[in-house]
């Protein structure tokens, strides 16, 4: 694997219009192989802009942005910047296209000029990774949410990609739509080294990645760990932006005077907390 940056952002602005104000204001951004990065922000933060900007759909208005070393700019790496970075959008229904779950794995092989004896092989293995290979002659508006979104992943896994970023992929699931996306998106990351940039909405998803990002106004305002970023309740608060359930929770007990840790962000993280401050109680 290289030792260069996946992913690259250097002194990134764009705006949509050119009177337009700035969607994205200076944004420099280093994401190495291998790492499962969440973005967190507000409507019109730039989350979604700087996601369209790392797959190459839309270009800088000013700096750069690279892929493997690739940069966004150069027409003839289009489709290979493409298929390094594939990108999963918020509503499953517009990224598919066949009637029948196994061909729409293979119209992206098709369109990258896969050779027709290669493609069995690589569907297959697409769909067994995000766990669909027996629904491949199924039709895909009979899929629930969560599958239709499972078969995206897989069309885009089919042209071997180094990097998924995904815009906001869980947003119009219900809660087992998201967790069967996001616990296929988490093994992909563990066991392939896939990249995985995961802009989203729901703070619980956030703390599960490696690292968060805060966008606000088109720039970034935080980026740490989960523990290092939801510990700061206050100022994501003014970012308007929530945090986990359990930090929340948490929050509010050391506000009456407990003793509870300001990393709390999940439920194994509170029975810990609980267990440390009184032993006894989960005994009896």
């Amino acid at each position: 694997m290289s030792d260069q940056p996946h992913l690259q952002v250097k002194d990134l602005s764009y705006r949509y219009e050119p009177e337009a104000p700035l969607a994205l204001d200076g944004v420099s951004l280093v994401v190495p192989h291998g790492q499962f990065v969440a973005v967190l922000g507000h409507n019109g933060s730039g989350k979604s802009t700087l996601a369209k900007l790392l797959n190459g759909l839309f270009l800088p208005t000013e700096g750069q942005v690279t892929v493997s070393g690739m940069d966004t700019r150069d027409d003839g790496k289009v489709w290979d910047i493409r298929r390094t970075a594939g990108m999963v959008f918020q509503n499953p229904d517009n990224q598919l296209v066949a009637t029948r779950v196994y061909d729409d794995v293979a119209f992206g092989l098709e369109n990258i000029g896969v050779p027709s004896e290669e493609m069995p092989a690589r569907i297959d293995e697409a769909l067994k990774l995000t766990g669909m290979l027996e629904f491949a002659d199924r039709a895909p508006h009979l899929l629930s949410g969560g599958q239709k979104q499972r078969v995206a992943i897989a069309g885009i896994l089919a042209m071997h990609p180094e990097a998924l970023i995904l815009d906001e992929a869980t947003a119009m699931l219900d809660p087992r739509g998201r967790k069967e996306v996001l616990d296929t998106v988490q093994r992909l990351n563990r066991e392939q080294g896939i990249t995985v940039v995961w802009i989203t909405h729901f703070m619980q998803e956030a703390a599960t990645a490696q690292r968060v990002l805060v966008m606000d106004h088109g720039k970034i305002a935080m980026d740490g760990t989960p523990r290092e970023v939801f510990s700061q309740v206050e100022r994501l608060r003014a970012l308007r932006l929530d945090v986990p359930p359990m930090t929340h929770l948490a929050q509010l007990l050391r506000q009456r005077g407990v003793d509870i840790g300001m990393d709390v962000l999940s439920v194994d993280d509170m029975v810990k907390e609980v267990k440390r401050l009184c032993p006894s109680c989960l005994n009896s």
